[in-house]
């Protein structure tokens, strides 16, 4: 892999600025950013014209029930199927399903180097659902958002869903609805290969541990860093960035997404063992529940099949080569109401 797009912001780190690994980091940006602004809307940026085609405002439906205060099963979703009501209304009045994802996170959401086209396991998920609502796998608009943005772009109205390694816990249920879980993770500690860095414990101290706003890995810091340097950046992948130049010492992130990281650099690699247990699912307004129960009917279709079905298809494209020995993917949980 040699041409992702990677963005960073201009802002000095500690320690040395020189590039790790393969490539350059400012080479690859300048390849990939002219069919970056051309194909892919960033939420703040979105044209008008293509924003009246997506949710002017959260859909106004029955209000989901809500999350017990104990939350001792998050994972658990609205049953399919369900009548269609107003989230569902609206996508079709527009014709355009409004898709919050990534682009820089490899085998996930990512610019495909070969035609400048978005890739990965998430994309696969995010056109299967718009086939199924609209006819037309094509028929996204996808808006680039950063970790820390999903949630409010969804609370406001600005996108239909969020596909997006968004890990589903009792916190976010505050503010949105979550699909039933469509793959397994856990964080876990990125390091380059000699360092001393052994894993998520007493090793990170002293040493400058790079997260992403707004994701469980920042919060698990927070609770217990093991005496690092928290080093916070809008996107994950700027982590790499970060560590790339020598401004950080290490990363914690999903190791699902660390594993494609260390594909991309060499010089990387995963140490010690994933600390938590995590489920990534489909985010929405949490007011669409016909939205929600429409896509948990899409992943039950999505899951069905063995081998032969689609989620085993995306997962042989773009995750086997990183993250092998898959068996499937999470059962789904089901809630009352």
């Amino acid at each position: 892999m040699r041409g992702r797009r990677v963005e960073r912001n201009d802002v000095g780190g500690p320690g040395p600025r020189r590039l790790r690994g393969w490539g350059g980091v400012s080479a690859m940006a300048a390849a990939c950013a002219v069919t970056a602004v051309a194909v892919l809307l960033p939420l703040a940026q979105a044209a008008p014209e293509t924003a009246q085609a997506g949710p002017a405002a959260p859909a106004v439906a029955p209000a989901a029930p809500a999350v017990q205060e104990t939350c001792q099963d998050p994972e658990a979703s609205l049953r399919p199927p369900g009548v269609d009501g107003p989230a569902i209304a609206r996508i079709k009045a527009a014709g355009k399903l409004v898709a919050g994802v990534d682009q820089n996170s490899f085998r996930w959401g990512y610019r495909n180097p070969v035609d400048g086209k978005l890739d990965g396991f998430d994309i696969a998920l995010v056109k299967a659902i718009a086939k199924d609502i609209l006819g037309d796998e094509n028929a996204v608009i996808y808006r680039a958002i950063p970790t820390s943005q999903r949630v409010p772009a969804l609370v406001e109205g600005r996108v239909d869903i969020v596909v997006r390694t968004m890990t589903i816990n009792c916190d976010r249920l505050k503010d949105v609805a979550f699909s039933t879980a469509y793959f397994e993770a856990g964080q876990q500690v990125l390091a380059p290969k000699g360092s001393p860095i052994t894993g998520y414990d007493d090793s990170l101290k002293g040493r400058r541990i790079c997260t992403a706003a707004g994701s469980i890995a920042e919060s698990k810091l927070k609770e217990n860093g093991y005496g690092s340097v928290s080093v916070t950046v809008p996107n994950q992948l700027d982590c790499l960035v970060r560590l790339q130049l020598g401004e950080v010492d290490g990363i914690v992130t999903d190791n699902a997404l660390a594993a494609g990281q260390a594909a991309q650099d060499p010089t990387v690699r995963l140490v010690g063992s994933p600390f938590t247990r995590e489920f990534y699912g489909v985010a929405m307004n949490k007011d669409a529940t016909d939205l929600v129960r429409r896509i948990n009917k899409v992943l039950e279709n999505y899951r069905a099949g063995g081998d032969a079905g689609q989620w085993a298809k995306a997962y042989r494209t773009h995750l086997e080569a990183v993250l092998p020995g898959i068996p499937g993917p999470p059962a789904p949980k089901y809630r009352d109401g």
